[in-house]
């Protein structure tokens, strides 16, 4: 339990990033899904780019590791390309 002023502000905040963090891991979670999801390759092209432009901006912000978003958006345009889109 917190005693100190500061270190009660500091559990407020670290509870109100792990809300914003858990948002957009879901968001993100979502977004990949939809790209697997998509009937032809025009709709997966548009969800790649979607997702991509997530994993790109969430590793700028230190969400994901930029390794880990980099191996995810080849994983993605690699199943883009078999659904006939041009990614």
């Amino acid at each position: 339990m917190a005693n100190s002023k500061s270190a009660k502000k500091r559990i407020r905040q670290n509870r109100r990033r792990q809300e914003r963090n858990r948002n957009q891991r879901s968001r993100l979670k979502t977004a990949i899904k939809d790209v697997g999801a998509a009937e032809d390759g025009e709709a997966a092209e548009q969800a790649f780019r979607r997702a991509s432009s997530l994993l790109d901006r969430f590793s700028r912000r230190g969400l994901l590791h930029r390794n880990k978003a980099a191996r995810k958006k080849a994983q993605l345009a690699k199943l883009v390309q078999e659904k006939g889109g041009d990614a």
